[in-house]
């Protein structure tokens, strides 16, 4: 843990290299949370360039004491991915789509293994009960919205909220 704080450290003060390492470790764990979301393979790579680049100018940002770097990143792909898919160019360009590209989206759609699998907490996630894979699912590594999740599963927002809540602690029991 102290080579990554180090390396952390390092991104932090614009060291290159450490950029470098940073990229190589996270990129392919990144482009899986964002193409998840934007089901583009080249906006993905885009997506992901552009997160790696507003981590590095706004690296001083990120606290040890908040959280893992590598949380800290992904919360960064992912805002970014929900917010390219919210965007009013994304929206036009998904207007004329061909029906492979539904039925690539449909047979990826229920597949939470894939998704997980892709930031490497597959057998953590499995080991939640159906509800919390559900609520997770949907927050984040579909991009839903907490209201968008309570429509879609049928559920109060403030359901959805606690469910999150509680998950994630689960999660978080597991993982540490």
């Amino acid at each position: 843990m102290a080579d990554i704080d180090s390396l952390v450290k390092r991104f932090q003060n614009k060291d290159q290299v450490a950029f470098e390492t940073l990229y190589q470790m996270y990129s392919a764990s990144m482009h899986g949370v964002i193409y998840n979301i934007v089901k583009d393979p080249d906006i993905s790579q885009e997506l992901m360039q552009d997160v790696f680049i507003k981590a590095w100018q706004k690296a001083e940002s990120y606290s040890p004491q908040k959280g893992r770097f590598f949380t800290w990143l992904i919360n960064i792909a992912r805002n970014a991915a929900i917010d390219k898919t919210r965007s009013k160019a994304y929206r036009q360009s998904r207007q004329n789509l061909d029906a492979d590209n539904f039925v690539d989206i449909i047979s990826s759609h229920d597949n939470l293994d894939s998704s997980t699998d892709a930031i490497g907490i597959k057998k953590f996630v499995t080991n939640l009960g159906q509800k919390c894979k559900d609520v997770i699912e949907l927050l984040y590594f579909k991009g839903f919205t907490q209201k968008e999740a309570s429509e879609e599963l049928n559920m109060p927002i403030g359901t959805i909220k606690t469910r999150n809540r509680n998950c994630i602690q689960q999660l978080r029991d597991m993982v540490l």
